[in-house]
């Protein structure tokens, strides 16, 4: 046999020694990878929605009840009318209690209609021009065909003259009024057809004094008519203006 060499033994001793160095990495490694601390990251997904609470439904529990039939009442009556027994009427008649009285004599005597006084309706009664049957004309509006096409063309106559006439804007700057001022305004045409009896309210005295002066400067209508009488007739008017 061939003796072994030299060479070949160091070789068995390093493949030896390789191995164990080997195995003493790995072991090495294993060790490491237990001692190491892995960091888990937990997502946030903020906050979650909100749980609707549970609905409850009430189920009616229904019982059917058969029907109870009750006998006929005609039949019943019969049955009670057989049982009744004819008793002799020998207790006498008495009065009811709830007997009406006779009438006694009649202290108030009937009335006479001609006794009676009846007041008579005052006739000078101011009529509103919403209520007229007849409006008045006013000077200008004579072509007008009906009751409304009059109070139209005798409202739009007023404005126009108020809007020539009234100094309001003056009268309201002077005395340091500023805004949307507003005057009510209230007068009579009488049967005659002149106006009178104005009455006013508004923010200041002074604008007081300027409606009536205008309102004054309207001229002589033909008066209004009710029942194919002239009658008295309330005309309001609301005054609005700015104050620049």
């Amino acid at each position: 046999m061939k003796k072994p060499q030299k060479h070949d033994a160091n070789l068995q001793k390093n493949s030896t020694l390789y191995f164990q160095i080997g195995l003493i990495v790995c072991l090495l490694t294993t060790y490491g990878l237990f001692e190491m601390k892995f960091e888990t990251t937990i997502h946030d997904y903020g906050d979650l929605p909100p749980v609707d609470p549970p609905t409850y439904i009430d189920v009616p529990i229904i019982i059917t009840l058969k029907p109870v039939v009750d006998e006929p009442v005609k039949q019943k009556q019969k049955e009670q009318s057989n049982k009744f027994e004819e008793v002799p009427n020998d207790t006498p008649d008495l009065p009811f209690e709830n007997e009406p009285e006779k009438p006694s004599d009649d202290v108030n005597p009937p009335i006479d209609p001609g006794d009676i006084e009846v007041t008579p309706v005052p006739e000078d009664v101011p009529v509103p021009i919403a209520f007229i049957q007849n409006a008045p004309i006013y000077p200008g509006c004579e072509k007008a065909k009906n009751n409304d096409e009059r109070k139209r063309c005798m409202s739009k106559k007023i404005t126009n003259l108020i809007q020539r006439k009234f100094q309001g804007d003056d009268i309201a700057s002077e005395y340091g009024l500023t805004g949307v001022q507003k005057i009510d305004v209230q007068f009579t045409i009488d049967k005659t057809g002149k106006v009178n009896n104005i009455k006013t309210r508004a923010p200041h005295p002074k604008l007081e004094g300027e409606v009536i002066r205008v309102i004054n400067l309207m001229p002589e209508m033909t008066p209004g008519k009710q029942n194919d009488k002239n009658v008295d007739v309330i005309y309001t008017l609301p005054i609005k203006f700015k104050v620049q």
